[in-house]
């Protein structure tokens, strides 16, 4: 009952999400969708706004996703803690991941019918892509569908009605033959690299994302403390 419960809920943020977006910014384009296979699938993608996983949750509907979120924003206040639970997400301690980090998402995706938004990179600052993401689709058996966003990166931006653009990639195969080596990790990080080119050369070949590398180099110390 309490499952139904979270699935329910999901559901009616989707859907003032989708009104909220359409009251700030207008229509948000969506493209290629139909490359989205079907089942479940860990969505990769460039991290570039905080917002991002929404609207992917949006743009890639009916299906329903459970993502990361830093473990420090569970415990800020009960009323997000009640909202994260609801959206499915579940926390992760970025400094110490231990075995949850990949074990929650395995089971969302195979018993849960729960896809997954996972961005690499880690944040927003950072270029650098971590190999979780190639793992967790290896031990669950399921694609890498890459997907980008294109749009305003400040709240204001969203105001002054900039189009938001979400495109997706065809999925990308991990497959569960041989050894989850480094050879491997560099093969499936190569093919998001060269999806994610892909996808944003067929919204807009002159856009560019630049990471601050110095909050990135920050964000890195404080996972070390």
């Amino acid at each position: 009952m309490k499952k139904a419960g979270y699935i329910m809920l999901y559901r009616i943020f989707r859907v003032i999400i989708r009104f909220v977006i359409f009251l700030l910014n207008g229509h948000m384009v969506v493209l290629d969708k139909e490359k989205i296979p079907k089942g479940t699938f860990i969505m990769v993608a460039p991290h570039r706004t905080w917002w991002e996983p929404v609207l992917f949750a949006v743009a890639a509907s009916p299906m329903e996703f459970s993502f990361m979120a830093k473990a420090e924003l569970f415990h800020k206040n009960p009323i997000i803690t009640w909202i994260l639970k609801n959206a499915h997400a579940f926390p992760v301690d970025r400094a110490h991941p231990g075995p949850s980090a990949v074990k929650t998402p395995i089971n969302n995706l195979r018993k849960n019918n729960l896809s997954v938004i996972i961005f690499p990179t880690g944040t927003r600052y950072s270029s650098e892509i971590k190999g979780g993401a190639a793992l967790i689709g290896r031990l669950a058996n399921v694609p890498l569908v890459p997907v980008v966003y294109q749009g305003p990166l400040h709240f204001w931006g969203l105001l002054k009605r900039q189009k938001l653009i979400v495109g997706f990639g065809d999925p990308i195969t991990v497959s569960r033959k041989g050894r989850f080596n480094d050879e491997e990790v560099d093969r499936i990080d190569k093919a998001m690299h060269d999806a994610w080119d892909t996808i944003d050369n067929r919204i807009n070949p002159d856009f560019v994302y630049v990471p601050d590398t110095h909050k990135a180099e920050l964000e890195h110390e404080e996972g070390k403390l």
